[in-house]
């Protein structure tokens, strides 16, 4: 494992939408002994498989997995998460969205406390939604985050084993770190680190399947919400 590496990973099916994406990627600012290496996988035969095979082709402890149509805008963009994890050894994962208490239906955005700090576009116009839970020192921790960036400092297998889908990936990821003791936050950003182009719709059927496998696999009984 390379402490000094730092790897993006993008499962793509469009690639105008990854190509733009490489774009901001390459204008971020490298971190001082740092370095960087940009894993993409074309039409992966689901998130949970895409992510499991670059995870296991890198060697880069700090692995951010982001979707094609997440473009960041925050230069300082790698110092700061490299710097929140090395700061407390306990988080695991970073992201830009998330649920502070999951709701009982596994629906993030449903969640009494929703925390999205990233402009999002949808339909030609962009919306900065901001729903902050402020801690002392900046960082809010989460039940889950959502899936359209996840920083990671160290590798937990993802669940191919019961997602084989598009969904609810990121739900299971963010139980499987906090089963491993691990911390997952959102830091609280004067200015959002991101864009989200989003423009797809869900398959909802799959979308359904998914999330009651999440149910079924991490029952609230066992991660109560909020408790962290």
């Amino acid at each position: 494992m390379n402490n000094k590496k730092i790897c993006f990973v993008i499962c793509y099916n469009q690639e105008v939408y990854l190509n733009e994406c490489l774009l901001y990627l390459y204008q971020l600012h490298i971190p001082d002994g740092y370095s960087v290496d940009i894993l993409t996988i074309l039409d992966a035969p689901s998130m949970t498989m895409g992510y499991q095979a670059a995870m296991e082709e890198s060697d880069a402890k700090y692995k951010i997995y982001i979707h094609q149509d997440v473009f960041i805008l925050y230069r300082y963009f790698l110092n700061s998460i490299i710097q929140i994890f090395e700061s407390y050894h306990r988080i695991g994962m970073i992201g830009m969205a998330g649920s502070v208490a999951l709701s009982e239906d596994y629906i993030m955005g449903n969640s009494e406390k929703y925390i999205v700090n990233l402009y999002q576009r949808k339909g030609g116009y962009i919306d900065y939604g901001n729903y902050r839970y402020e801690l002392g020192h900046g960082l809010s921790v989460m039940d889950s985050i959502d899936g359209l960036l996840m920083a990671t400092a160290y590798d937990i297998p993802w669940r191919t084993d019961i997602l084989d889908g598009w969904d609810s990936y990121d739900v299971s990821q963010s139980f499987e770190f906090r089963k491993q003791g691990y911390k997952i936050v959102v830091p609280v950003q004067h200015y959002p680190w991101c864009l989200h182009d989003f423009g797809g719709a869900n398959d909802y059927w799959d979308y359904n399947r998914s999330r009651s496998i999440c149910m079924k696999e991490y029952p609230l009984s066992l991660f109560p919400p909020g408790s962290h």
